[in-house]
């Protein structure tokens, strides 16, 4: 059957990057069955018959968020042949408090310590004999970014398993081992005897998911007579006897282990964070480090390649050869327009600006590998917290960057409800991947490449989750302090190339795959609708059933200044997949049929929007209801109602703020006051007053009816 080796670590001990060593391509990247967290597992490399399981990064294997309930289920109950404890070497005694935990699963654990190189070049010596001793289980130095001893430490793994010999738990105080040792008698005929101290310290801290058949009642009531014995003795908590214990022993076995030198001296990452975290320097910094991602990507270096794709690959290669080839075996008027049009024009147009978003996706990866993007959640705490959001809200928003979908999924770890049901409703108000081809081409097309347009979609983001965190909190749904957020910031570190391009093919894979499927038949489709009327009659596209579809929408959008059905139908279009919208114009604009010559493309676009237009449609389709799949992600998370309210407020809150672009845009061109320059001082008003009014308090209502009384 093979060997099961479990990687477990904390958050950003370097367990993932381990795991991409270890395993290279052979990774499989699924969901646990039952929930949205991600699930990867690869087979060693060299080792056929070794599976590796890389587990959610995670600080205790208490059942609080979701993330420590599908690891500790995976320990508990799939019970892999070993586990890899990596351990975050300059930050020993933070580290060792979830490999306390580890060692009483009746599991052979080895501790990987990781970012040795980090200790070492602060002079700092750890002794790794004597760590091994105390903990009882074998320990390894590894640096998981520069690739030393990893194989080792597998390897190490692959021997304890083989051994079968389970790791021997932390011993605490007496008092409480005395106690722990009552249970587990009690406990024992009901397990195997090397999980017995593991359900032993679960029923003593009132788990309510450590469940064993065949305990009795009277059993229980036996442990629940000693546990309170014990919490009468030392006047506190079952659960914060164990917390304690863990962290004396974790203490304990740091000093024995010798901790890093220097560590009471000022870092090289501390020396950068006292700038980049500061809070003066913190946002004009941030600010210019994403304009500058935006800008590399969309207006230069991006451009570049996505010239080369859209004027050469699909404008002078594939489509005259593609023709050709259709022309010679004799095929139908009917089928080389789907294949050209539909096919080439729609899927084309989304995948000419792949290019940018590898770019964007290569330069993402470096800002996360390399540390920066944790210390902006912690900066953002600091402004999200004046808006009634936590900087917890924020990791999901980064996450999102890159997809909506895993964003919203994220929002799980967010332990109050009201603050994980406002992060899931903005969490797509950040510019994701699938919304890049929207921007490139709105920039391209309509502003001619302007430097300011990438850069100021993922602003205008961040401003709509500030303003809908102050109006939303201002409602009794969502009233309340923010959730408190503490996070521990890994050292500055180079990622390496190996890393980043992982990263970025992993997410421009998901693309392509999503272009091949989704996007094509989506493409499809639209030319099929905009090719013929209700009487499946070929016309031409102003008289087809697309025409009519969008003649009916159009008038919806027309005080936004996009009243063409075209620019309607690709919006609607965008639910499916925001790449679509991209898809729709270039079959509705003939891409295929002017790709030799993209400035023609752009022009034909340029014929139905103003500046002020364009931008609205830009923000629009950033702001308004996501795709359906993070759509169906919320209602996995929130429940149907939730759902509803999150897309009925995301659709209103663009459509606000579009109207409130165009027709500000359009007076400061034309000096007319319209009735739709009316509605949009209304709005404005309307949203004005929702962000100074007063925020509702329901303890006064509980003030009130106690007064009453």
């Amino acid at each position: 059957m093979g060997i099961q080796i479990a990687l477990a670590g904390n958050p950003n001990c370097g367990k993932t990057t381990l795991f991409n060593a270890l395993t290279g391509s052979s990774q499989h990247v699924g969901n646990w069955p039952g929930v949205t967290v991600e699930k990867k597992e690869g087979r060693l490399r060299g080792h056929a018959d070794v599976t590796v399981q890389d587990l959610p990064g995670v600080y205790s294997l208490s059942p609080y968020t979701l993330e420590e309930v599908v690891a500790r289920d995976y320990l508990v109950g799939e019970k892999p042949d070993a586990i890899l404890n990596i351990v975050d070497a300059s930050n020993l005694e933070r580290n060792l408090y979830l490999t306390t935990q580890l060692l009483e699963l009746g599991v052979p654990v080895v501790v990987a310590l990781n970012m040795m190189d980090v200790v070492r070049k602060q002079g700092g010596v750890i002794d790794v004999a004597g760590l091994s001793r105390a903990l009882g289980c074998p320990v390894v130095e590894i640096s998981a970014l520069r690739g030393e001893h990893c194989v080792q430490a597998a390897e190490e793994a692959i021997r304890a398993a083989q051994a079968g010999q389970a790791a021997k738990p932390q011993r605490f105080d007496d008092a409480l081992e005395d106690t722990l040792g009552q249970i587990e008698a009690l406990v024992s005929p009901c397990c195997p005897p090397a999980q017995a101290r593991w359900y032993a310290v679960k029923y003593f801290e009132r788990d309510s998911r450590a469940k064993l058949d065949g305990l009795t009642d009277a059993v229980q009531a036996k442990i629940e007579a000693v546990i309170v014995s014990a919490e009468d003795a030392a006047d506190d908590d079952a659960e914060s006897l164990v917390t304690n214990a863990r962290y004396v022993r974790a203490a304990v076995l740091a000093r024995a282990a010798g901790r890093p030198a220097g560590q009471h001296r000022l870092t090289v990452s501390d020396r950068i964070d006292r700038i980049v975290t500061s809070r003066v320097f913190g946002f004009p910094i941030f600010a210019a480090i994403m304009f500058l991602v935006y800008y590399i990507s969309i207006s230069t270096v991006g451009t570049m390649m996505t010239d080369w794709v859209n004027d050469v690959l699909f404008g002078e290669l594939i489509p005259p050869a593609v023709e050709g080839f259709l022309v010679s075996v004799g095929c139908a008027d009917w089928l080389q327009s789907l294949v050209l049009d539909g096919v080439i024009g729609g899927v084309g147009a989304v995948l000419g600006f792949l290019p940018q978003m590898m770019v964007l996706f290569l330069l993402l990866a470096f800002l996360e590998d390399c540390g920066y993007m944790v210390r902006i959640a912690f900066l953002m705490d600091r402004l999200f917290r004046r808006f009634g959001l936590s900087g917890k809200s924020f990791i999901p928003m980064l996450i999102g960057m890159g997809c909506g979908v895993p964003g919203i999924m994220a929002t799980r770890t967010i332990e109050n409800e009201r603050d994980r049901r406002m992060t899931a409703i903005t969490t797509t108000f950040i510019p994701c991947g699938a919304k890049l081809p929207i921007i490139a081409l709105i920039a391209g097309a309509l502003f001619d490449g302007a430097w300011w347009v990438s850069p100021s979609a993922y602003f205008v983001g961040v401003a709509a989750i500030i303003c809908t965190g102050i109006i939303l909190k201002k409602t009794a749904l969502f009233a309340g302090d923010p959730a408190p957020f503490v996070m521990e910031l890994p050292p500055y570190h180079l990622p390496t190339v190996k890393s980043l391009l992982i990263h970025m093919w992993e997410r421009a894979a998901a693309f392509v795959k999503k272009a091949g499927t989704v996007i094509f038949l989506a493409c499809a489709a639209i030319w099929f609708l905009q090719s013929f009327n209700f009487r499946l009659e070929m016309v031409n596209a102003g008289e087809s059933m697309l025409a009519a579809i969008g003649g009916v929408l159009a008038p919806v959008f027309a005080p936004l200044g996009w009243g063409d059905w075209r620019a309607a139908v690709a919006a609607l279009t965008g639910l499916v997949a925001k790449e679509n919208v991209v898809g729709t114009f270039g079959v509705l604009f003939g891409f295929a049929e002017v790709a030799e010559d993209g400035a023609e493309f752009w022009g034909t676009m340029a014929q139905v929007f103003t500046a002020a237009s364009a931008y609205s449609y830009l923000i629009f389709n950033l702001l308004c209801a996501p795709c359906f799949a993070a759509i169906g992600a919320v209602r996995r998370e929130l429940g149907g109602k939730w759902t509803l309210i999150a897309v009925g407020y995301q659709c209103l809150f663009a459509y606000a703020v579009a109207l409130c672009i165009y027709q500000y845009g359009t007076f400061a061109v034309t000096r007319a006051f319209t009735p739709g320059l009316a509605a949009a001082l209304v709005v404005t008003a309307a949203f004005v007053w929702l962000l100074v009014r007063p925020a509702k308090r329901p303890e006064r209502k509980l003030q009130r009816a106690a007064a009453a009384e």
